[in-house]
Order: C-alpha cells, then sequence, then structure tokens
C-alpha cells in the first residue's frame, strides 16, 4: 500500500514519498510506513484500519492493539475509534538507533476475536536537527619548517549524530597562503579533512599561522560547526617517523577480555637520540567510542582491547594511530586501523509472549490462537537462527507466522473437567556451537463452558415417613453434583409439577431451592394415603442451563392410633347347618406391641320361636356407670348376688310347693323334683366375653320325667354367661307347673344380657 508521511517540511516529505515508491510492496500481511523523528504527540503516522481492512467500530471490541516488549518505550500508539496510527511520544532516531544505516521500529499489530497478528515497520526518518561539532575549539599543529610542499597533516574530524544527508558532508578552510584542504572518505561514507602545504614555511618570517576549519553537513537548511587552528612552525627536523603501512586490518571475536593485544603498529624514525624515540597515539579522528575500546601503548605501539566489544552493537571499529618522534619540531603521521569483529554466540535466544489470550474456553475448536510469541537473537549468522517448540504431552502446537514470530495454538479439544490448567514449556535453541537455550512457561488456564448437566448422587430416593408426621418437619435431602465450575455448578432444586390424589404436589411437600432439603406441608395419614411419588430437578445457572430429574418415592409409615372394632356379622343358616353353632373371632392390629381382642358366639338352632327377644340395642347405662372402670367389679359382683339369690329362692319356692301338696293329699309324700341341666358347652376361660342367645321351644328343652306314679316332668334350660365361673341355673318343673313362668325366666335373660353388654363396652 501506498503509505503517506506527514514531516515538518516539504522536502522531508517529497523524501519520504520517493523512499515509500521505490521501496516496493511490502511483504504479505506486512505494511511499512516512514514517520520523521521528532515529531510532537498526536502527529499522524498512518490509517491502520483502512490499510488493513478492518471494521473501525469492532477495533475496541476486539482489543486493538500494539504489542511491545515489557519495558520498552511506546512512541507509536493506535487510536481505537478511528484505527488512526499515531505518535505517542518524541522519537529521536540518535536514541533509538545508535550510528548510521536504517532506522525502523517494528510493531506486532494483534485483534483479537478471532486473533490475527499483523507486522508493521516504521523507519524513523532522520532529519538535520544536530549541527556538526568538533571535539575540540581550538587545535595546534606543530609543522617542521622543512616540510616539502603537499605534506598532508590530518585534521580532527567533526562529529554529526545525524546520518546520510544529514551528516558532516564537507569542511571548508579559511583563505590563507599555505595551506589547503582536502577532504577524505572513509570506507563507511564518513568525511575527513587534511591540511595540504602548498607553499613553503619560514620560520623567521612567520612562527605562527592561524586558519578556520569549518564543517558542514548535507541538510536543509544547512548547519555547521568551526574550530580554530594553529599552526605552529617549529626547526627543521631532518626525518619524520613512517609506519610500515598506511593501513592494518584485524579480526577479533567479540568476547575477547579485556587486555587483548589487538595489533603491534611499528613505525620508523631514522634519526637518532630523542628525534628517533617515536610515541605512539590516537589522533584526533579517533570517535570518543573508540577511545572507550582500546587503548594505544605510547612507547611499544601495541593497540589494547580496554572496553568489551559487541558485535552486536557495531561489526567494525576503525582507529586513527599517529606516531611521532620525541624530538623538536617533531612531525605526526598516520595509520588507520580497521577492527572487525567476530560474531560469537554470546547471546542466547529471547523469547517474548507479545500477546496471551487466555483463559481459553474448553470448547475452543483445533487451531484457535491462545499466544503470539516473538523469539528473537541478537547473534548473526547460525548463531541467531533460532528454532522454537513446546513441550510433550500437551494439546498445543507452534505456527511460524512471520520471521522470528509464532502462534501457539490448540490441537485438539479441550476439557477443563479433567486439566483447569495447562503449564506449557517453550523452548527456544539457536544455532550456534554450542547451542544457547531458552526456556519459558506459559500458564493457560482453561475457561468452563457448561458442557455437564447435574448428575444425582442416587439414581432415585425411597423416604420413609411415620405418619401423623407435624407440617413443616423435614423429611429428606437430595444432593446433585455438576462438574463444571463457578455459576455453571451453582444447582437449585424444584418439584416437578403434578398431582397426588387430585391434589397439587406442591401442598403436599416442599424443597428449599439451595440446600436439596425436603419438607412436609401436611401431616400424612396412613389409613388415606400409603405411598406416592415426585419428580425432583437440579438445574444449573450456566447459559443455556442444563437439568436433571430424580424420582423421590416417599412410603408413610403406618402408627398404633386406630382401637379394633367389631363389626355385626350377618350369616344366614342352611338346611345342613349343624342346630348349634360356635363362632370365635379375633381382631389384631400390626402396631408394636400388637394389640387384639377375640369374642365367642354360641348358637342353637330352632324351628319355631314363640316371642322374639329384644337385643338391647337401644339400652344403654348412664354415661357415669359406663365410664367408670371400677363399676365393672361391682356389676360382677352383683350379678353374682342376683343370680345366687333367685337361685336360692327357687329351690326354696320349689321344697315349699312341693311340702304343700304332701300335706295336702294326706301323707301321700311328694318325691322331690330332680332338676336336670340342659346340656350345653362351657366357655373356655380365657374367652373374655360370650353372648348366649336363648331360643325356648318345646324341641330344645331338655325334660326329665319323675317315675309315673308321680307324673312329675321337667324341663331345663341352662344358659352360659362367659365368665370363668357362671353357675349353671336349671328350670325345673312339677306335674307340669313350672317352678319359674316364662315371663319371669325371660325378665332373668334380659338382665344377664344387658349386664353382659355393659361389661364389654367397659372393656373396650
Amino acid at each position: 500500500p501506498l503509505c503517506v508521511c506527514v514531516g515538518q517540511e516539504s522536502q522531508l516529505f517529497l523524501r519520504s514519498l520517493v523512499f515509500l515508491l521505490l521501496a516496493g510492496p511490502p511483504a504479505r500481511g506486512q505494511l511499512r510506513y516512514a514517520v520523521p523523528e521528532e515529531l510532537e504527540h498526536g502527529a499522524f503516522v498512518a490509517n491502520l484500519g483502512e490499510d488493513l481492512g478492518l471494521d473501525v467500530s469492532t477495533l475496541s471490541a476486539r482489543r486493538f492493539r500494539i504489542v511491545s516488549r515489557a519495558g520498552a518505550r511506546q512512541h507509536l500508539e493506535v487510536n481505537l475509534e478511528n484505527g488512526i496510527l499515531f505518535v505517542n511520544e518524541r522519537i529521536d532516531r540518535e536514541e533509538v538507533c545508535e550510528g548510521g544505516g536504517t532506522c525502523l521500529l517494528h510493531l506486532q499489530l494483534l485483534v483479537e476475536s478471532p486473533l490475527e497478528l499483523y507486522r508493521v515497520e516504521v523507519e524513523v526518518l532522520d532529519i538535520n536537527d544536530h549541527a556538526p561539532t568538533f571535539p575540540w575549539q581550538e587545535y595546534v599543529l606543530e609543522v617542521a619548517e622543512s616540510a616539502v610542499l603537499g605534506a598532508r597533516f590530518p585534521l580532527e574530524s567533526a562529529q554529526d549524530p545525524d546520518v546520510g544527508t544529514n551528516s558532516v558532508h564537507t569542511y571548508r578552510l579559511s583563505p590563507n597562503g599555505f595551506f589547503s584542504l582536502e577532504v577524505q572518505t572513509r570506507s563507511d561514507a564518513s568525511k575527513f579533512a587534511e591540511l595540504v602545504l602548498e607553499r613553503a614555511l619560514d620560520r623567521e618570517q612567520q612562527r605562527v599561522h592561524r586558519v578556520l576549519l569549518t564543517a558542514l553537513d548535507g541538510g536543509v537548511p544547512e548547519r555547521s560547526g568551526t574550530a580554530h587552528i594553529l599552526v605552529t612552525v617549529l626547526d627543521a627536523n631532518d626525518n619524520v617517523p613512517a609506519f610500515d603501512q598506511p593501513s592494518y586490518g584485524v579480526s577479533l571475536p567479540e568476547d575477547a577480555p579485556a587486555g587483548t593485544l589487538v595489533i603491534q603498529l611499528n613505525a620508523t624514525d631514522l634519526d637518532e637520540g630523542p628525534n628517533g624515540e617515536i610515541e605512539y597515539s590516537f589522533s584526533g579522528h579517533a570517535p570518543p567510542r573508540v577511545r572507550e575500546l582500546f587503548h594505544v601503548e605510547p612507547r611499544s605501539g601495541q593497540v589494547l582491547l580496554k572496553g568489551r566489544l559487541d558485535y552486536e552493537r557495531a561489526s567494525l571499529h576503525e582507529l586513527y594511530v599517529q606516531a611521532k618522534d620525541r624530538g623538536p619540531s617533531a612531525v605526526a603521521v598516520h595509520c588507520r586501523v580497521l577492527v572487525h569483529l567476530l560474531d560469537v554466540n554470546d547471546n542466547a535466544p529471547e523469547v517474548t509472549l507479545t500477546s496471551v489470550s487466555t483463559p481459553v474456553l474448553e470448547d475452543a475448536p483445533p487451531g484457535t490462537v491462545i499466544a503470539v510469541i516473538s523469539v528473537q537473537d541478537r547473534d548473526s549468522g547460525d548463531n541467531g537462527r533460532v528454532s522454537c517448540e513446546v513441550g510433550p504431552n500437551v494439546p498445543f502446537e507452534l505456527r511460524s507466522s512471520f520471521r522470528n514470530y509464532y502462534t501457539l495454538v490448540t490441537t485438539q479439544a479441550l476439557d477443563r473437567e479433567l486439566v483447569p490448567e495447562y503449564n506449557v514449556s517453550i523452548t527456544a535453541r539457536d544455532m550456534g556451537s554450542p547451542a544457547l537455550v531458552t526456556r519459558s512457561t506459559l500458564t493457560i488456564p482453561v475457561s468452563d463452558v457448561n458442557d455437564n448437566a447435574p448428575r444425582f448422587l442416587q439414581p432415585s430416593y425411597s423416604v420413609y415417613v411415620m405418619e401423623n408426621n407435624a407440617p413443616g418437619a423435614s423429611i429428606c435431602s437430595v444432593s446433585a453434583l455438576d462438574p463444571d465450575c463457578q455459576q455453571n455448578a451453582y444447582l437449585s432444586y424444584s418439584i416437578a409439577d403434578g398431582h397426588i390424589h387430585g391434589m397439587p404436589v406442591g401442598t403436599y411437600v416442599s424443597i428449599n431451592s439451595d440446600s436439596g432439603h425436603m419438607y412436609a406441608l401436611r401431616s400424612l395419614d396412613y389409613e388415606q394415603i400409603r405411598s406416592f411419588q415426585i419428580q425432583v430437578q437440579a438445574q444449573d445457572a450456566g447459559f443455556p442451563p442444563l437439568s436433571a430429574n430424580v424420582t423421590v418415592h416417599i412410603f408413610v409409615l403406618d402408627q398404633n392410633d386406630n382401637a379394633p372394632v367389631i363389626l355385626r356379622t350377618l350369616r344366614s343358616f342352611l338346611e345342613q347347618d349343624a342346630s348349634r353353632q360356635q363362632l370365635v373371632v379375633q381382631v389384631r392390629d400390626g402396631g408394636q406391641p400388637a394389640l387384639s381382642a377375640t369374642v365367642s358366639l354360641l348358637l342353637s338352632v330352632v324351628e319355631t320361636m314363640p316371642q322374639t327377644l329384644s337385643d338391647f340395642s337401644e339400652f344403654s347405662l348412664p354415661p357415669e356407670v359406663s365410664s367408670s372402670s371400677p363399676l365393672t367389679l361391682y356389676l360382677l359382683v352383683s350379678l353374682g348376688s342376683i343370680s345366687f339369690t333367685f337361685l336360692l329362692a327357687i329351690l326354696i319356692l320349689t321344697a315349699i310347693r312341693c311340702r304343700g301338696e304332701r300335706r295336702s293329699r294326706q301323707g301321700d309324700s311328694c318325691s322331690p323334683p330332680r332338676c336336670h341341666c340342659c346340656p350345653g358347652s362351657r366357655p373356655s376361660p380365657d374367652d373374655t366375653h360370650s353372648y348366649l342367645y336363648f331360643l325356648l321351644t318345646p324341641r330344645s328343652a331338655c325334660s326329665v320325667q319323675a317315675p309315673p306314679k308321680r307324673g312329675l316332668s321337667s324341663t331345663a334350660l341352662s344358659p352360659h354367661l362367659n365368665t370363668p365361673r357362671s353357675p349353671r341355673i336349671c328350670l325345673c318343673s312339677v306335674e307340669g307347673k313350672p317352678a319359674l313362668t316364662r315371663a319371669q325366666f325371660q325378665s332373668f335373660i334380659s338382665v344377664t344380657i344387658l349386664m353382659k353388654r355393659t361389661i364389654k363396652r367397659d372393656m373396650l
């Protein structure tokens, strides 16, 4: 793309434009711009949003940003509202890029959702913001009066931190009649000046010559710097020192220690004595950096290493050494020493995580970009070539995007429930010998998604609740687990809609939505409902929410809260049935302890019944009598007493009548009547209650006849009461006349039945 740069001057703008047009198209995925140095904050550089084809409205949401190394100054920034790349802080080219050459700012632009990486290079163009300067404002140059015409005397060079045409372009010398100026070019295209003798000197005529040296740069506008040169004419010194060669070249490894001999210089002087003793030193052409790194021994001419070399900072150093004798009117001669540095593998690769998109969703598809990693090695050649890889047994891999840039992507689906976090080891290894290795660990947490439904601890629940429970009492608790985390694992419990015996299930039980505790809302009755089931749902708070159901079976347990009740049972007698029946009924509940009741029924079947006896169903004792438990004993005693008295009365009455009949018949004797009891079954002593239903018919009565001469006949019925010691009652008759009338006997029976019923009711 065509990159438009805003400069301070029109000429600079045109130069930048020409540079961009000549630079050719950038590499795919890479943009290149140019910006002058020293621009103020907010100066326009480029419209990245338009050049990259990005939607400007989404830049902020996608976190569009410039990724730089930790601690690096952010000279440029992006406006997320319009995608404009602008100057964030003033750029000083001489500070950002030491030395000459092209000064580039490498920017890594990152945009997320999806993650995309762009590489942008911004060249910082030099402006002429520095004037040439000399190390000293005044120089003293000693020249022998015997110097030949054309002799050259190197001068101190001016320094200009600008580069290209903005650096020192030429020198000028003020007009004089003895010297001219010749400008030379070094191997690095820098300029230096030499003073050339044009006219013979005569110390007796003029001992000192003053000239003004001016250094000019090529910038617009032109800047300059000056230095005064004081030329002192000395007496003749026949010979001057001479080096073996005007220029030397040596190679030195960059890791050479201090004190290492760089080169042994040798200059000779044909004179003897002090005029032949030579001293070595740096000439005025030597820059300050050279003086920091190297040292020249004045007497021996050895050049020694003084500082620490760095191939990555400067691969070539140019030294200017001069030699002159110690005699009067000594003239210095110069030589150049080029020190080539050899790169050694002294820099380990640098691994920089320029962007990390963590945590990563566990449902991220394979190929999702997790991080952008830059790997740099300041060495050159094989020492600067780097390979990068990740550790084994991790679902990630590195893919090369740009030179020395990699993207860390997923290779398979992730599962947070299995591995919630990965520690990915990234190893960078250069190709040097020996190879240097750098390892960096990247922690990648896995973010949870709601991909697991709740799971109950049991497939179903069975709950046993005793009847007559208190409303609101806790009856059970259900619990579910969700392997997800945070809100995806937060569970709420509820009861599904339904009906129990036509009533909503919510009227029977409720559940605490947070804890899963279930409560009975009403008192349950085993006799009304013995079991029911409900559906409980556990639902998480994820999006979308997931749920699970479980069935809870509730069984109501019976309590012994109902006494047995005897009901009247009717059955028709058939012709083939026996005339006498005995029926025993026992009722037992299921309580603890179990309670029971028994009843015995003795039945006699007759053909005809002269009179139906009342069952006294409507007869009842007063409440104060029936409710008193000691009254039962009193009734038993009273019944026994009445029975005994009644029997005694019958016997006495029978005896009196028999005696009266004897007297009336004049001495005729009356055989005492023989009374026979009706045969019957005696109840078991264990029976609590017995009911006897008497049917008085001629066929059912038993008759015992007296001897014929007496004409006695007797009929007996024997009722049996359900008491262990119930006396037998015999009904006797003499000469066909009963001892008791039928009405009297029925009254006796009615009273007996009434008493028995009262006793039964009290016992129940």
